[in-house]
């Protein structure tokens, strides 16, 4: 799970498999898997180094090199 912060400043987690695509128009916004919205106060990049660092905690990257 990564942690991300919502607009109004409260701190959400998600997990990470399920983002289906990430916006910045200009806030953040992630469409998850699931077809719902999360807008977030953590610019795009932001949000993919949490992604990568989770993915390499956990061996993510293993079985996909």
């Amino acid at each position: 799970m990564i942690k991300v912060t919502r607009l109004d400043n409260v701190e959400y987690w998600l997990n990470p498999h399920q983002i289906e695509s990430m916006e910045s128009k200009p806030d953040t916004t992630i469409l998850m898997l699931s077809g719902k919205y999360i807008v977030v106060r953590e610019k795009v990049n932001e949000v993919l180094e949490r992604i990568i660092e989770y993915r390499s905690r956990i061996g993510g990257f293993k079985n996909e090199e």
